[in-house]
């Protein structure tokens, strides 16, 4: 379930790897074979990074070989690149706080997001935060869970049991913040998707225009505004 993002809305920069529920982005051969998928959302930087790799990857299908040998080189190149990637891409693959403490509220002795139990069942304390070497990163977690479904045809992918890890609902309300950054009290009533839609009115029209300018610039912080002169 996430909260429904406008084409003419706001955007936050957030971490590699959040909202895995929300977005896949996936890298097919020709034929429809699944090279890569990144769940979430990516840096721009490292996100040309995977795709290059997704690249060398698609060579190595349309190489001659078995196919058990092809997919026995395709998980060993997933699990070789997380050593390749730099430490700035690791340190924007930080799993958030809150889908850290869902995984070790929902799984702690299952989730293979987990490096370490003990560590992480600090973040069930009160304001607990988890030290180093609790969690996997994000970047880590994708390879991993990748090096396990080798060159599946698109229609065979585990899409759901790919993707599942931190919180069902994601959403930061982009489209409701104002001016300082502050998501505004009227982000409670926002529209959803995965969910039936109710009686909430939404501050856009089906076609995506704002239905009411005075609100929506009273909600980005605008008091007073006019015709240009």
């Amino acid at each position: 379930m996430s909260g429904r993002h406008e084409i003419n809305g706001n955007a936050v920069r957030t971490t590699n790897g959040a909202g895995p529920h929300n977005i896949q982005m996936f890298v097919l051969a020709a034929d429809g074979t699944v090279l890569h998928c990144l769940p979430g959302y990516w840096d721009s930087q490292d996100l040309i990074e995977e795709l290059s790799f997704a690249q060398q990857l698609n060579q190595v299908w349309l190489s001659s070989g078995s196919l058990e040998q092809k997919r026995q080189t395709f998980s060993r190149m997933q699990l070789a690149h997380i050593a390749k990637h730099s430490s700035a891409m690791v340190a924007r693959s930080q799993m958030q706080g809150f889908d850290q403490q869902y995984e070790a509220r929902t799984r702690l002795n299952t989730s293979d997001t987990i490096l370490n139990t003990a560590l992480a069942a600090q973040t069930l304390q009160m304001g607990g935060k988890a030290p180093p070497g609790a969690f996997k990163t994000t970047d880590v977690i994708m390879h991993e869970r990748m090096a396990q479904r080798p060159f599946l045809p698109y229609s065979q992918f585990d899409v759901t049991a790919y993707s599942d890890y931190g919180k069902k609902k994601y959403d930061k309300h982009e489209d409701y913040r104002n001016s300082r950054g502050q998501v505004d009290s009227s982000a409670r009533f926002a529209p959803e998707l995965g969910t039936k839609e109710d009686t909430r009115k939404s501050a856009y029209s089906a076609d995506g225009r704002i239905k009411s300018v005075s609100s929506y610039l009273n909600r980005h912080g605008i008091k007073s505004f006019g015709p240009a002169r």
